[in-house]
């Protein structure tokens, strides 16, 4: 009878070891969960780890000290143009023709990542339908099921942000859709927006923990109007009117300062709740920004003013933060002066899914997952920005520029690093031999990109040109 016992134990032990071998190996095979978060308007010179000074952003400061923190992240100026490009990985001058729409025959990253197995969703901001320009299907709820995403709760999905206009603002008492139904301003009186669709990415997180997932949140935060947070409201009535913001330019300055520091915050909670999950060594937590700071925003920077520089391409405009954490990968407080282009994202997704590109997918990007895993890679040597906003006060252009010296179609020079105003226009003879020499290589690129967008192209312009099948300009030879 002991031994039948001594048998018994050793088969069952056996049997739990062989169960445990097959949790380990299932989980060493699982694709690993990608979470990209996005702020909307604010820059650099707003984070800590960047050289801050005005703000706290300990958790995303923690992100860049656990992880790595790219110094040449570029974007476009402006929203849509921003996102249009991010979420298909291709230059805009390829697919983007109207400002608040992204055409719904574009492949984006929702669907490749849905394709190779993912549970997608997608929180914040939409504002992609084209409700701007009443295009047909501005208010298909569907759009974002469409795009790719399992699940969403979205600002300016099919309404915009006047009330007058049925729509509603997107802080507090918002107005938000979610999975096909609408989340009213009564229905989320005393609200506070973010905290919603945090709320919603952080469940998603939850229920998905075992299996693959992806997350896009592109936030609400920091855009104006420049409104208290929860931390800062105090007794004050959260209703709709609570969206106003104050004439006094100090405190619209100290309520955008408290809105980075709440967007910290909510930076912190999603981190928390992957952690929480037994999820942190198997994500990848991004961590960057559409576009320049609200140009009425001044902010210390390293002793500097920096005056926000969203709309233009100055580097305020579209030089933006990104920071990337993923735990047992990434290596420990390392700082690249790698170039990434608002293009690369889509490869490098693909890359982590294990998703060969093929003749559907964007060709403008390139993916910086070797850098992630603390590989050198294969690093851009420029990157590229066409903008035509379509929109507003706005004017087009482009530009080409490696980590020091940035080259306009019209010929304008820049040192940046050493002008980040751009206000000294480089001479071939004032840029030195590694300005001239960068010069003639940004020139020979330039050529072999269409034309500049028109100088005039507000949102009444009727030519919009594109190039959907333009030849690839970042590795000719593919």
């Amino acid at each position: 009878m002991k031994f039948l016992r001594s048998t018994l134990f050793l088969v069952f032990s056996a049997t739990m070891l062989e169960a445990g071998a097959a949790t380990q190996t299932e989980q060493n095979a699982r694709k690993p969960n990608v979470i990209l978060i996005m702020a909307d308007d604010v820059s650099w010179e707003c984070f800590g780890a960047y050289g801050a000074e005005d703000y706290k952003t300990p958790h995303i400061d923690a992100l860049a000290k656990r992880g790595v923190r790219f110094k040449n992240c570029y974007s476009t100026p402006l929203c849509t143009p921003s996102r249009v490009k991010l979420m298909t990985g291709k230059y805009n001058f390829r697919n983007y023709t109207h400002f608040g729409y992204l055409n719904p025959k574009e492949k984006t990253f929702g669907q490749m990542m849905q394709a190779a197995g993912y549970k997608t969703a997608i929180a914040g901001k939409w504002q992609l339908n084209g409700i701007y320009h009443g295009v047909e299907g501005k208010d298909d709820n569907t759009r974002p099921f469409k795009a790719g995403f399992d699940e969403y709760c979205l600002w300016q999905l099919t309404r915009g942000a006047r009330v007058k206009d049925g729509g509603g603002e997107r802080f507090w008492s918002p107005l938000l859709e979610q999975n096909g139904k609408f989340l009213s301003i009564e229905a989320n009186h005393g609200k506070y927006g973010p905290d919603i669709t945090s709320d919603f990415v952080c469940d998603f997180i939850d229920k998905n923990r075992d299996q693959p997932f992806f997350v896009y949140y592109p936030t609400t935060l920091v855009h104006n109007p420049f409104v208290p947070t929860p931390d800062t409201i105090g007794s004050a009535p959260r209703n709709h009117d609570a969206n106003k913001s104050p004439k006094s330019k100090k405190e619209r300055k100290a309520n955008f300062v408290a809105m980075v520091n709440y967007l910290d915050k909510i930076v912190g909670k999603i981190v928390k709740q992957v952690e929480q999950a037994g999820q942190l060594e198997n994500t990848l937590i991004l961590f960057t920004a559409d576009n320049g700071t609200n140009v009425g925003i001044n902010s210390r920077w390293k002793g500097q003013n920096i005056q926000g520089g969203k709309g233009s391409t100055t580097d305020m405009g579209t030089h933006v933060p990104l920071v990337a954490y993923w735990k047992g990968h990434t290596p420990q407080g390392v700082v690249l002066d790698d170039l990434i282009d608002f293009t690369d994202f889509y490869s490098t997704f693909a890359a982590m899914a294990g998703v060969k590109l093929g003749k559907d997918d964007p060709i403008d990007g390139r993916s910086f997952l070797p850098q992630l895993n603390g590989k050198k890679g294969h690093p851009r040597e420029w990157v590229f920005c066409h903008y035509q906003p379509y929109w507003g006060r706005f004017k087009g252009s482009q530009y080409i520029r490696d980590g020091q010296f940035k080259l306009y179609r019209d010929g304008r020079f820049f040192n940046v690093p050493q002008d980040l105003k751009e206000s000294r226009n480089l001479t071939v003879d004032l840029s030195g031999e590694r300005g001239k020499n960068a010069r003639l290589k940004l020139e020979q690129t330039l050529k072999t990109v269409p034309p500049a967008p028109a100088i005039e192209g507000g949102r009444n312009i009727k030519e919009r040109p594109v190039y959907p099948d333009w030849k690839n300009i970042l590795d000719p030879n593919d």
